[in-house]
């Protein structure tokens, strides 16, 4: 077994045997390992999940990979989802331990392109119909006259006061989640989704150049370079337009000299992953050669935030990241999903099998 095939299995073993995944179906925020608990299960994080747990399925064959999509997405279809207020909120309440009252766009879009990765693995309706059903809420609850809200106080739908905080205003990184009504559209043909998609992209490209400079703190433009990373992706269904290509091309370039000078004092293994991943599907694309020597290295970068541990908890998973070249004590599922799907890309890339499949992209 190839090393990066090995990173896979191992990733999916985690996945499976860690308890990351609630009885319930849900998945929690991360694992923490200093206080030795799970954190609360999210509606994004399970989101992620759903599309991380059916590419294994579909890299590996294995059907527990299904199995435990099927559990995930069939907790937020049937008890997550606020069918008053039609919307998935925010977090799960479980033991009493209240959730707050808040709706995301971009965890809304996280949550249906899940759903439609599972739809279309299994060709269960109910997966799709949900997609729509979130992608309607998007453009019906959060789509403001000058930007979209990311985030509404519930039940009331009010729209949180924005804060400096990237995930807490409007910006680029909010492409990624809009890439729910590109999909949506090719399912459905409504027209709203794929204008709303467009809508965004516009926005996005007025105001990615500020996105890296709105906070000098190095540290904080680390967690930028995630953000950051999100619109990049979410620019890949138009990317072969000379104005997205432009600006993609920009965007490796400027997260790539970011990653490389702040990383002695804080990286991340998402960005690692999303960087490498950004660069595969822009050369497959056509739209910026690949560097090879860069892609090798934040491969090798991503691969050592996963560690042998006799803990299961532990084993297996990807870490977040370090801080003065020390393991942060948070053991994700989105940085496991990141990374284990940029390295099974780049074996792809390596031996000629990658194919940039955009509705595959976790």
């Amino acid at each position: 077994m190839s090393s990066t095939h090995s990173h896979l299995h191992r990733a999916g073993r985690w996945f499976l045997e860690s308890g990351i995944q609630d009885p319930s179906g849900g998945v929690a925020r991360y694992y923490r390992s200093d206080a030795g608990r799970h954190e609360r299960v999210s509606s994004e994080i399970t989101g992620y999940a759903i599309s991380a747990l059916v590419c294994l399925h579909q890299s590996t064959g294995r059907g527990g990979y299904r199995e435990a999509a099927v559990r995930a997405a069939d907790f937020l279809a049937d008890r997550v989802w606020d069918p008053a207020l039609g919307l998935f909120p925010f977090e799960h309440s479980r033991d009493g331990d209240p959730a707050p009252a808040l709706a995301y766009f971009f965890d809304s879009g996280i949550i249906a392109r899940g759903l439609l990765t599972l739809w279309r693995s299994t060709g269960a309706a109910k997966y799709r119909d949900a997609a729509v059903a979130c992608g309607r809420s998007m453009i019906r609850d959060f789509t403001a006259a000058a930007s979209f809200h990311p985030i509404l106080v519930l039940p009331a739908k009010e729209p949180l006061t924005y804060e400096p905080r990237w995930s807490r205003g409007p910006g680029c990184y909010q492409l990624k989640a809009a890439m729910a009504w590109h999909d949506l559209f090719a399912v459905t043909g409504e027209a709203d989704f794929e204008r709303h998609y467009e809508r965004a992209v516009e926005e996005s490209l007025a105001s990615h150049g500020d996105f890296l400079a709105a906070q000098p703190d190095r540290e904080s433009v680390m967690d930028r370079l995630h953000a950051y990373s999100y619109f990049l992706e979410g620019l890949l269904p138009c990317a072969q337009r000379p104005r997205c290509a432009a600006a993609l091309r920009e965007g490796l370039g400027r997260v790539a000299e970011n990653l490389r000078s702040i990383a002695p004092a804080f990286e991340r293994s998402d960005v690692y992953a999303q960087l490498l991943r950004a660069r595969l599907y822009a050369a497959a694309l056509g739209v910026a050669p690949l560097d090879r020597a860069a892609a090798e290295y934040e491969a090798g970068q991503a691969a050592g935030f996963q560690f042998e541990h006799t803990d299961p908890r532990l084993r297996d998973g990807f870490w977040f990241g370090r801080k003065g070249g020390q393991l942060m004590p948070f053991v994700n599922p989105v940085s496991t999903a990141f990374c284990m799907q940029a390295l099974d890309q780049w074996r792809q890339y390596q031996e000629g099998e990658f194919r940039p499949v955009i509705e595959s992209l976790i």
